[in-house]
């Protein structure tokens, strides 16, 4: 009798749960419907996936899990549900390559990925997608495809919000606590192309995505001029004139495997190491070419990329922003399996002096390496700050030294290796202020407060202006000068550590690099500033 009465309340309940149950499936299936067939058929047009397809390709398959998949706006009949427009932002939690990351991007079939207002914001400045990447801990991984808002608003609201009721505040202090990746997908403008540059790396696909602070219309609008979204904010005045966006992928497969690739380099937050991989790559690996890579003639370049991968372990260099500022390379790499960055002169782009764009894309990575405790190399050869009248009217030597001055802000430990040239104030920002000051040279280095070459015919003007030969004895003074300059020299003043051979150097940074893990977790968690600067 009493199991009869079990086994009947049981059914009645199932029974009872039923239509909720279909009607959840229901409001899920809208939802998956996005902005209908032909919307996704014209972001498919467009060759851009549509933003449940990104998350599938980019994160471990079957590991998103949705947040607020039933969020929309109903239209309803009798008090039954007719259609719902989903909202057009689609975020959650997921997995890459096993760890857990904050996942979210507009939906462009939808309005155009314009924001949506309900009682909370699923993503955007301020929204969940930000909440769940600062309180858990997490990574952050923006798919930005969208324009923000709209004086359509206005209407639906019945007034104007203030710039700011949903600011930056947490987009900002995620800065500080953990990697926060953006992928530009498609048109962005306003409140999403803002929260792009609010990321530690960013990377556009070319040809199918835009970023600015405002599109065509406005501009044409406000200045009266006719421009096209990819002439004002494609990858070629994004990456490579402004450096709004650090990187350009050709299509969005290569820009997901750029992003997974990015994420290996990155600790989840501040408070754990970057990850720690089996490279297969012995430290002790000696490269014959690296001997002769630097030519005798000092006027001559070399590949300084080409230098680089000889030296850390082998695949594994990752360079940010090598469209920009392109006398400096900076790149992820690892040295013995454990993650390091690399600032690099490029003697092939102005012999490798600083200009504008090369120092603010020198200064950006000092502050993400600063922030992910990631141990810092310099490769050393720069002549000093570009000069002459165009460097000295774009401002070099503010962000020459603001560069300076980033680098002896920093804790992380610094290496190094001064390759060829390592002038003026430029050269003080490759050296360690805040630790053990190790300083490397190549038989090949030289230093000093200016070149000699220049050095001489300022310094010594009127002794060459009253020679008889005024040519041969600028010539004499140099090599005079030449001669006290040799590395050995300032080596038996212990005022360089040590001069190696330059096939030692990846066997001496690895044991260097070894040593300093204990130092770096000692001192996990944020730094007392903000984080790295856009």
């Amino acid at each position: 009798m009493e199991s009869t009465i079990v086994e009947t309340e049981a059914a009645t309940a199932t029974e009872g749960w039923e239509a909720e149950l279909q009607e959840l499936q229901r409001r899920h299936a809208f939802a998956e419907g996005m902005g209908g067939s032909e919307s996704i058929a014209r972001q498919h047009d467009a060759e851009r996936l549509t933003v449940r397809e990104r998350i599938e390709q980019l994160t471990d398959e079957g590991s998103f899990q949705e947040v607020g998949k039933l969020t929309g706006q109903g239209q309803y009949a009798d008090g039954a549900l007719k259609a719902l427009t989903p909202a057009p932002y689609v975020m959650g939690l997921a997995q890459i390559a096993g760890r857990s990351v904050a996942i979210g991007g507009e939906d462009f079939t939808i309005r155009g990925g314009s924001s949506w207002s309900g009682d909370r914001k699923k993503g955007g400045q301020g929204g969940f997608v930000e909440d769940l990447a600062l309180d858990y801990r997490i990574p952050l991984v923006n798919l930005v495809d969208g324009s923000g808002g709209s004086v359509t608003s206005h209407k639906r609201r019945g007034h104007a919000v203030f710039p700011g009721v949903h600011g930056f505040e947490t987009s900002v202090e995620l800065m500080g606590v953990v990697p926060v990746v953006s992928a530009v997908l498609g048109t962005a403008a306003g409140g999403p192309a803002g929260r792009a540059i609010l990321s530690h790396w960013s990377v556009m696909t070319k040809g199918t995505s835009q970023i600015f602070a405002a599109g065509p219309p406005v501009v044409e609008r406000s200045l009266g001029q006719k421009i096209t979204k990819e002439e004002l904010g494609g990858h070629k005045a994004a990456v490579e004139l402004a450096g709004l966006v650090h990187n350009v992928a050709s299509n969005e497969a290569e820009c997901f495997e750029m992003i997974r690739r990015y994420l290996s380099y990155m600790p989840s937050n501040v408070w754990e190491l970057p990850p720690v991989v089996d490279s297969g790559d012995a430290p002790s690996r000696r490269e014959e070419e690296l001997a002769t890579i630097v030519p005798r003639d000092r006027r001559k370049p070399y590949n300084m990329r080409r230098l680089l991968q000889l030296v850390v372990d082998k695949d594994s260099v990752f360079e940010i922003q090598p469209t920009y500022g392109k006398a400096v390379i900076t790149s992820l790499a690892r040295m013995n399996g454990k993650v390091i960055g690399v600032i690099a002169n490029n003697p092939m782009y102005y012999g490798g002096a600083l200009d504008v764009k090369s120092s603010r894309k020198q200064t950006h990575f000092i502050q993400l390496c600063d922030t992910f405790h990631i141990p810092l190399i310099f490769l050393v050869d720069v002549p000093g700050f570009m000069v002459g009248k165009d460097a000295e009217l774009a401002g070099t030597l503010r962000e020459g030294m603001r560069s300076v001055y980033v680098a002896m802000q920093a804790t992380i430990p610094i290496l190094t290796v001064v390759i060829r040239k390592c002038y003026g104030m430029a050269g003080m920002a490759a050296c360690d202020k805040n630790g053990i000051g190790l300083k490397l040279a190549w038989p090949s280095a030289e230093w000093g407060s200016l070149p000699v070459e220049g050095g001489v015919a300022a310094a010594y003007r009127r002794e060459i202006a009253a020679a008889a030969d005024p040519k041969q004895r600028e010539r004499e003074l140099e090599a005079e000068l030449r001669d006290l300059t040799s590395p050995f020299r300032t080596a038996e003043a212990f005022g360089v550590e040590d001069i190696i051979d330059p096939r030692d150097t990846r066997r001496y940074l690895c044991r260097f690099i070894d040593a300093v893990q204990g130092k770096l977790r000692t001192t996990l968690g944020p730094k007392l500033r903000a984080g790295v600067l856009p």
